[in-house]
């Protein structure tokens, strides 16, 4: 976006509007919004177990946690777990392209971006699903995700994997695993967390540091995922 094309958009909000200008543009948005959900409803519904993948759209091809994503979703797909991911390139697309090279479901929930993002190859067709409100996609990974792996990412994966920390410990949702894979990428964060959030200010409570953990390897992270759904005797469905 050009900074003229930025500097419009600002104006743009505070343009004074009437009523029939604001009735009209926000009655428009809700039945969107309603659409994006009914449409993320209806195609989620019968999906079966499934683990959330987070990360990067930038990770390159032959970055090591780009390999490793899609190692970890092909062992996934082997042990029976569907794996979500936001539907891009980079991470994304490794995440999918393991978990079809698995032989199971590969969904790719996908954002409409100005730029960065198109859909990855290898997502189910009839499990590739665009959003325009990245609130609305958010609460399709958060509903139909059985546990969560947060790979190295930028400010889109660190909303994405605090939410899922929030909702776990309000007890919004149950408690489902999450696994931050590359403790070299994520202990420096959880430190200040530790630190400075629990220690220093009382923020959160010491029990809350228990909602995740970090590993380095595949096997660790299929580990967690596994662990937990033997505790609780659930079984994939597909």
């Amino acid at each position: 976006m050009t900074n003229q094309e930025e500097e419009d958009k600002i104006r743009k909000v505070f343009e004074a509007k009437d009523w029939n200008d604001i009735k009209a543009s926000d009655s428009w948005q809700i039945f969107k919004i309603m659409s994006e959900f009914v449409e993320g409803f209806e195609k989620m519904s019968r999906i079966g177990p499934c683990v959330s993948v987070f990360g990067s759209a930038r990770t390159k091809l032959n970055n090591k946690y780009y390999k490793l994503a899609e190692e970890i979703s092909f062992k996934l797909t082997r042990e029976g777990y569907g794996v979500i991911t936001g539907g891009g390139p980079g991470i994304m697309e490794a995440a999918n392209k393991g978990a079809k090279a698995g032989g199971g479901k590969s969904v790719g929930l996908n954002i409409t971006l100005p730029f960065e993002q198109n859909s990855n190859s290898f997502i189910d067709n009839d499990k590739n699903i665009n959003f325009d409100y990245f609130f609305v996609r958010k609460t399709i990974f958060l509903k139909y995700s059985q546990g969560f792996i947060a790979m190295p990412g930028g400010f889109g994966t660190l909303d994405e994997l605090f939410e899922a920390i929030t909702l776990i410990q309000t007890n919004k949702v149950a408690h489902f695993p999450i696994v931050l894979v590359g403790k070299k990428y994520w202990e420096g964060l959880m430190k200040w967390v530790k630190d400075m959030m629990l220690e220093e200010e009382h923020n959160i409570s010491e029990v809350d540091l228990n909602l995740f953990k970090i590993v380095d390897t595949s096997d660790e992270a299929i580990a967690i995922i596994t662990e937990f759904y033997s505790k609780y005797m659930l079984k994939p469905n597909f």
